[in-house]
């Protein structure tokens, strides 16, 4: 249902289509003139509004105006009792969604006009979830292996996708939560509703609420307009909230009453909002720890694993591992156009015998380098660590890596080294990323505060 605004200076009007409304079961708020209409526009995010042309002081023409330019989503439906032919080409070139003439029908073309309006916004919402996922959308189908862990764990999808409880999905660095988290979503009934990723470690406190729960005009400085959170834009589906650990303590209340209350409020906001959505967290921290040392809400942590879920690490998954490396050879073959169909079996041995710290993140990044230097049908893979050799430590300033190192006789100024390593990793990781830094820090099992403090720290902003 839409929170509708409507603005006639005429009571019984406002009066008709309010009854009108909440008999649909919109929630509708009514003004009688412009000014206080475009208050409200102000500090409130409505899906439409309805405004009269002729009021006093401010007409509706300056209302929809204000509108367009504070909360361009907001549909405007424009009334008017003048019959003047050049008031509704004004109205639609000015980013009126409907011109209405008052009339004995009047009631009946508002309500369709805002029927309309509300689909048109489900339909852009919906479709900018589906554009920004569709490169990485998954289900089931993409959860690849075929070990005991893993037909359990897509048995638990299937059983807990129906349901709408709230899910925490744990499990080490690299091992697929978010695919897991994607397979829930599109096996469940909310799968044509949008799905919405946020990585709670990529922002800071206020930023990541403004981002979860949008924010309205004048919230802070650089909020020109209104702005849709991501809770709003899951309305209906669901909501990923990877690296929940990385929550501070005041940002977990704000999540806490909303789990609990299904309420948001857009930061500067006077009004709170209903959403239904699904919720799903992710971790690779143990929260219960966490929870004990004081790091993590222990009511919060209950709300979240109502349902919890465990990615079991590549090194149980037995010949799992070898399904996944062929999987992303013949994925990386067919990027970059190489001729490579299948993998040597000394390299069989090599992957199945390794126990894959870092799990198949790491997994597709060794296959990715080693299809990439391929010029062979038989692809051949070094482990991670077999790629580099015995490095001596480097000159000042230089960037080698720190595997194998061998003490000099003169010895080394390790302060120095370790600078030069530590530098060197993070250009690497954010090569490799491609500036992705989100990306970068996940590479280095860094979170996202401790890789910016570290890029601040060697100048590499």
């Amino acid at each position: 249902m839409g929170y509708i605004l409507v603005c006639d200076d005429e009571r019984s009007i406002c009066t008709m289509l309010q009854i009108a409304f909440q008999n649909q079961g919109h929630r509708v708020e009514t003004v009688t003139g412009g000014e206080q209409a475009c208050r409200k526009i102000d500090a409130t995010l409505y899906d439409v509004v309805v405004t009269d042309v002729r009021m006093p002081h401010v007409n509706g023409m300056a209302v929809l105006q204000h509108s367009r330019r504070v909360s361009p989503e907001t549909a405007v439906i424009v009334i008017t009792a003048v019959d003047d032919t050049e008031v509704p080409i004004e109205a639609l070139n000015a980013g009126a969604f409907y011109y209405i003439r008052k009339g004995p029908k009047l009631l009946e073309d508002v309500l369709t006009a805002a029927a309309l309006a509300l689909d048109r916004g489900r339909l852009r919402q919906q479709n900018a979830a589906l554009k920004r996922d569709a490169a990485q959308h998954n289900s089931l189908d993409n959860l690849i292996g075929e070990s005991e862990p893993m037909r359990a764990l897509k048995q638990t999808i299937r059983t807990i996708a129906t349901t709408n409880s709230t899910v925490i999905v744990s499990g080490e660095s690299g091992t697929g939560k978010e695919l897991v988290s994607r397979a829930i979503h599109t096996c469940s009934p909310r799968s044509n509703e949008p799905y919405v990723s946020v990585n709670c470690g990529a922002f800071p406190e206020t930023l990541l609420e403004s981002e979860l729960f949008g924010y309205v005009k004048g919230a802070f400085t650089g909020a020109t307009s209104n702005k849709r959170g991501l809770f709003e834009l899951a309305n209906g589906g669901t909501i990923f909230l990877d690296e929940i650990s990385e929550t501070t303590l005041g940002m977990q209340v704000k999540l806490l009453r909303v789990l609990q209350e299904r309420c948001i409020r857009p930061v500067g906001g006077g009004q709170e909002m209903p959403v239904d959505v699904r919720v799903i967290a992710a971790t690779n921290k143990n929260l219960r720890q966490m929870v004990q040392d004081g790091l993590f809400r222990e009511d919060l942590y209950y709300r979240l694993s109502v349902i919890p879920v465990e990615v079991p690490p590549l090194r149980n998954r037995g010949d799992d591992v070898i399904l996944l490396a062929n999987h992303f050879l013949k994925k990386f073959a067919v990027q970059m156009s190489k001729d490579v169909v299948r993998l040597a079996p000394e390299s069989l041995q090599v992957i199945k015998g390794y126990d894959w710290p870092g799990n198949v993140r790491v997994l597709e990044n060794t296959i990715e380098r080693a299809v990439a230097m391929s010029y062979e049908d038989e692809l051949k893979v070094e482990l991670p660590e077999q790629g580099g050799g015995q490095i001596t430590p480097p000159a000042a300033g230089s960037a080698q890596g720190a595997v194998g190192v061998v003490l000099p006789p003169d010895g080394i100024d390790l302060e120095r080294y370790i600078a030069d390593v530590e530098k060197s990793l993070l250009q690497s990781a954010l090569r490799r990323s491609n500036g992705i830094q989100t990306r970068a820090a996940e590479l280095l099992h860094l979170s996202y505060r401790s890789f910016r403090h570290m890029m601040k720290k060697y100048d590499l902003s």
